[in-house]
């Protein structure tokens, strides 16, 4: 006897494991980029005064990170990567862990530099199999508005890591116990990742199996874009809490700057989704980056706990968004299989970061300030803002 359909009973599954998918992915963001890759800001100011690193130092251990990530985005893109996704995935979290928890192991500035190149690596298989396997999943099932969740992990990972290293430096804890503390944390949602994510995952989309090339004219101003866009935000992504610190006045800001910035990005995507609805993925990724040089330049030129708070919360309230803009934007201007679309986007976007910390620090370190530094940076950003809305 034929088993009867129930549609109802068939919708309730495939949300379910929408849900369970989309927050699947928020937590590997969390780990791999709000953690692994983030967890990086507040900790280098007592990192920096219990070793003595110059400012050119940290950004030269943070330029690494990015230089790993831009490699790892051109490694995704290879046909060489066979095999599961999703095993690819769970294995860059268990990398982008154990390089985090490494950094407390070391105090040397080679085996920093090796560690976090290899936990940019992490993050940049994390970022693009995670949107590709996730928003493949979500399309599937009929719920991509879940995808603002995934994406909202990167904020919540800052959030959560921001009050880890606040309660651990309120209780006296040194700088390498937060690395340490950081990387069990990024396991454990590891862990939940692996019990989260579904094993059975959809091939690439149909079509002739090749993401078509940045050779349209809209394709590569927005890839130009994105690079831009990669170099204005990392500055300050980098250096705030460190900028907070110098400051006499805002000073006492620095235990919450973080945490206040991970609360703006986490419900940054969901709203410039909204937005987007009604502008446009362009004209949004515009604004958004405009918005974003306003926060940059504030973060330098207003400095009092009003001018803290704006840059923060612009700073943190675009960034998230602008990075899931363009990766929609750039996979929908893909045929095929969109990884070499994203990875061509990821590495843009990791060359900007390459060059933003590491010009940073060596001005700072010349000028005394970050402000050359940043209101370069927010020159970058409306230049990347023209060339999205051209």
């Amino acid at each position: 006897m034929q088993a009867q359909a129930n549609p109802a009973g068939d919708a309730e599954r495939r949300r379910t494991e929408a849900i369970l998918t989309a927050l699947g992915g928020s937590i590997a963001l969390a780990a791999a980029l709000g953690i692994g890759r983030f967890v990086y800001t507040p900790i280098l100011p007592p990192m920096v005064e219990a070793l003595g690193l110059t400012t050119s130092a940290a950004g030269l251990i943070a330029s690494a990170n990015f230089l790993g990530y831009l490699i790892g985005a051109l490694v995704v893109a290879m046909p060489i990567l066979r095999g599961s996704r999703r095993l690819w995935l769970l294995g860059a979290l268990v990398v982008s862990a154990m390089t985090t928890g490494g950094m407390g192991l070391t105090r040397t500035l080679a085996l920093f530099l090796i560690l976090r190149f290899a936990g940019g690596a992490a993050s940049a298989f994390v970022l693009i199999l995670t949107t590709a396997l996730v928003l493949e999943r979500l399309a599937e099932t009929g719920h991509v508005g879940l995808t603002s969740l995934c994406f909202a992990g990167v904020g919540i990972g800052i959030a959560v890591s921001a009050v880890l290293v606040a309660a651990m430096l309120n209780a006296g804890a040194s700088w390498d116990s937060l690395w340490l503390a950081s990387g069990a944390l990024s396991l454990v949602a590891a862990l939940a990742v692996a019990a989260l994510l579904p094993s059975r995952t959809m091939p690439p989309r149909p079509g002739n199996g090749q993401a078509r090339p940045a050779t349209d004219r809209g394709l590569i101003r927005l890839v130009a874009a994105y690079g831009l866009f990669g170099f204005g935000y990392v500055i300050t992504a980098t250096f705030l809490v460190a900028i907070v610190r110098s400051a006499p006045t805002i000073r006492a800001l620095e235990p919450v700057i973080w945490v206040l910035f991970g609360l703006a990005a986490a419900p940054s995507v969901a709203v410039w989704t909204r937005i987007a609805t009604a502008l446009g993925m362009s004209r949004t990724f515009a604004l958004a980056c405009v918005i974003e040089a306003a926060g940059v330049a504030a973060s330098v030129a207003w400095p009092s706990e009003f001018g803290a708070f704006v840059a923060t919360v612009l700073v943190g309230g675009t960034f998230m968004g602008l990075t899931a803009l363009g990766l929609w934007r750039a996979r929908a201007l893909a045929r095929g299989d969109p990884r070499r679309v994203l990875a061509s986007m990821t590495g843009a976007f990791g060359f900007g970061q390459i060059v933003g910390p590491a010009f940073a620090g060596v001005v700072s370190d010349r000028l005394g300030s970050f402000t050359v530094p940043s209101m370069t940076a927010a020159i970058a950003l409306l230049a990347a803002a023209a060339l999205a809305s051209g």
